[in-house]
């Protein structure tokens, strides 16, 4: 590797950390290796006992910040086991050093990453805290619970429709209250039409006749073994999903106890009761009532705190926060010509969220629902998804930050107020052209 001077180095006691699944390739600065008599390059194992022997031999040599590359989860170990040994660690993101000069390899790449850290040419990601991660990995697993509860549920339905049993033309929702009742009395063993009617809720706009005719079919010893098994596995992830939700409303409320006083623990009632008392722990929480947004309901606020956090102060500007969402336009300009400002690919899941919630404003009658509607008459869909997204995502931002209270103008003043812009816009306009604009009772 080429020789560089010590004066240029921003972080001159760095090392870096190529990630692997069995073993990792640690480099560190080859004058702190030397006054150690020790290698500057070194191979360590996966297991703890190996991640703790690291940790204490980079604080012996007297490392102060270490380059981690985030490869899958691997690299997850790595970071928790340094950083209670007191090392400062960031954590980077493999496009930041794709580009390896030479061969590629294991050794190149660390040496690579501790060269690019020592000079300060690499950022750190943004992780949450660590109280923020236990909630987050409680939620996103309920998250994929839902996910496999729903495909069990498809399970069933399949199993229906071989047997021609025409539940989902008759009903709704298959796993409501009617469906549930017909499909567990059928795995029970009934198969009279006339008797499963029975379970039809007087909500349900299909007449008696209807459902009897829908569940009239062709009873296959086959597809009812089917439908049992898919049956029991969807009720044993009910259960873990009862298990879930409880962990989150005690691991809310162990964050919010040191803010305000609990009060008495909720009661049992009804589903509104339960979204209101999660409501209220995710308010005490974040300090503020982010539900009040239009199209951010209970279940987009849950996503979008255990993802981020209430505390966005990692954030320099709200232009930041945005950018890390992937939410705004890039700025890819070569010799002053813009190539590209498509917004940049992303997995996060609190970008999913929001562009979920600025989907739901479509029929929305507050200034929200105009703005996205006005977008959509000008672009299409998707990029008009995107700029409302964006717009939510700043007004998240302040109201963590700032704690500022949300209030809807409604959408008759939006459309007010743009119909005013766009007279001042025109006025402007003809007076570039030498022309004047008036109204037209004016003019009569």
């Amino acid at each position: 590797m080429a020789m560089r001077k010590r004066e240029d180095e921003v972080f001159p006691n760095a090392a870096g950390i190529d990630i692997g699944a069995s073993s990792h390739w640690v480099a560190v600065p080859r004058h702190l290796a030397e006054a150690a008599g020790d290698e500057p390059i070194r191979e360590v194992g996966a297991m703890t006992d190996d991640l703790n022997a690291l940790a204490r031999w980079l604080v012996s040599l007297g490392v102060d910040a270490v380059a981690v590359e985030s490869t899958g989860v691997y690299w997850i170990p790595v970071f928790e086991v340094l950083e209670q040994h007191g090392l400062k660690v960031w954590l980077v993101d493999a496009r930041q050093m794709k580009y390896v000069p030479g061969r590629k390899s294991d050794v190149q790449d660390c040496q690579w990453l501790q060269k690019l850290m020592s000079l300060g040419l690499l950022r750190a990601a943004w992780r949450p805290s660590a109280e923020v991660c236990v909630l987050r990995a409680v939620a996103r697993q309920r998250e994929t619970l839902i996910t496999e509860q729903a495909s069990w549920v498809q399970r069933m339905q399949k199993a229906l429709v071989q047997m021609n049993i025409q539940l989902t033309e008759v009903i709704t929702d298959v796993m409501g209250q009617t469906g549930q009742a017909i499909i567990r009395d059928i795995v029970a063993g009934e198969r009279d039409a006339k008797v499963l009617v029975r379970h039809r809720h007087r909500r349900v706009k299909a007449s008696e006749a209807d459902i009897i005719k829908a569940l009239t079919g062709n009873w296959r010893e086959e597809h009812l073994f089917v439908l049992k098994q898919a049956l029991g596995v969807y009720d044993d992830i009910g259960r873990h999903l009862a298990e879930c939700d409880a962990k989150l409303e005690a691991l809310l409320d162990e964050r919010v106890a040191a803010k305000v006083d609990l009060g008495p623990a909720p009661r049992a009632g009804s589903k509104s009761r339960a979204e209101h008392d999660i409501r209220q722990r995710l308010a005490d929480w974040a300090g503020v009532d982010l539900t009040r947004i239009n199209g951010l309901g209970v279940t987009v606020v849950m996503k979008l705190l255990t993802e981020i956090g209430p505390d966005l102060t990692r954030f320099a500007s709200v232009k930041h926060f945005c950018s890390w969402l992937g939410l705004c336009p890039g700025t890819k300009i070569s010799g002053g010509k813009v190539l590209s400002s498509g917004t940049k690919r992303s997995a996060s899941r609190a970008r999913q969220a929001l562009k979920m919630a600025a989907q739901s404003l479509c029929r929305s009658e507050s200034a929200l629902g105009a703005f996205y509607r006005r977008l959509c008459s000008r672009m299409d869909k998707p990029r008009a998804n995107t700029a409302t997204a964006h717009k939510l995502a700043r007004m998240v931002y302040f109201m963590l930050t700032r704690g500022e209270a949300f209030v809807d103008q409604g959408q008759q003043r939006y459309e007010e107020m743009q119909r005013q812009r766009n007279i001042a816009a025109l006025k402007r306009r003809a007076a570039a052209l030498g022309y004047q604009i008036n109204p037209m009772e004016a003019v009569a």
